[in-house]
C-alpha cells in the first residue's frame, strides 16, 4: 500500500509518468419504445421495458498528474487485450517516457506474460522495458485512482441505456475529450502518514 501512496506523494515528471490503469464493463440496453425528451413542466421520459444488447468492456487509462485519460472501449478483458492496452500507453501515449510506472490491480491478466501471449518475444521485450508494475494490494484497489475516473465516468456518461458498442464509444470519446481540455484530475490526499494512522491495525505488530 505505501508504495502506492509513495508515487501518488511524487513530484511531476513527464520522464516516469504515473499511469494508472482499470477495466469496467457496460451492458447494452437498447430501447423498445422512443423516449420522450424534456418538456416544460414534464422530465425525461422512457418505457421500463428494453432489449439487451450484449456488453462491452472499458479499459480506463489514467495519468493523474497530467488530466489526461484515454478510454478503451473492447469486446473483452482478455490477457491479449491487456497487452495491447500496454503497448498503446508505450507507444501511443507516453513514447517519450523513459519509464511508465503502471498502477494496476492483481487480475490475473495484468502480468507481464501478457505481453508475451499476444506479441513475438522482441517486441514483447521492448514494451516489458518501459514497463513498472506497482500492484494495489488485496483488497485495496480502491487505491488505484483510475476507479475515481470510472465513477465520474459513470456519472456522467454511463448512467443512462446506451443501446450498442459503437454509440458507447462515440458518447465515451466525448467525454475524454472534454475532461482532458479541461485536463481534469483527482487531487489525492490520502497520504502515506495517513495510512499509518488511520489504518494502523492492517500493519504488522511488533509486540511480544
Amino acid at each position: 500500500m505505501e508504495g502506492i501512496l509513495d508515487l501518488y506523494g511524487r513530484p511531476e515528471d513527464p520522464r516516469y509518468p504515473v499511469v494508472c490503469v482499470d477495466e469496467t464493463n457496460k451492458q447494452h440496453l437498447q430501447e423498445m419504445r422512443p423516449p420522450l425528451p424534456l418538456s416544460p413542466g414534464k422530465p425525461y421520459r422512457y418505457d421500463p421495458e428494453y432489449k439487451r444488447n450484449g456488453v462491452s468492456n472499458l479499459f480506463m487509462i489514467f495519468a493523474p498528474f497530467f488530466g489526461f485519460r484515454h478510454v478503451e472501449v473492447t469486446d473483452q478483458r482478455t490477457s491479449i487485450d491487456f497487452a495491447h492496452i500496454c503497448r498503446d500507453i508505450v507507444d501511443v501515449h507516453f513514447p517519450d517516457a523513459e519509464k511508465i510506472l503502471l498502477v494496476c490491480d492483481n487480475l490475473n491478466t495484468h502480468k507481464l506474460g501478457s505481453l508475451y501471449k499476444a506479441f513475438e518475444a522482441d517486441e514483447a521485450d521492448r514494451i516489458a522495458e518501459k514497463l513498472e508494475f506497482h500492484y494495489t494490494p488485496k483488497h485495496g484497489s480502491w487505491l488505484n485512482i483510475a476507479e475515481i475516473e470510472f465513477s465520474v465516468l459513470s456519472r456522467q456518461c454511463l448512467s443512462r441505456r446506451i443501446p450498442d458498442q459503437q454509440t458507447l464509444k462515440r458518447e465515451v470519446q466525448a467525454w475524454q475529450d472534454r475532461r482532458n481540455q479541461q485536463r481534469a484530475t483527482v487531487k489525492w490526499r490520502f497520504t502515506t502518514d495517513d495510512a499509518r494512522i488511520k489504518l494502523n491495525k492492517l500493519y504488522p505488530s511488533t509486540e511480544g
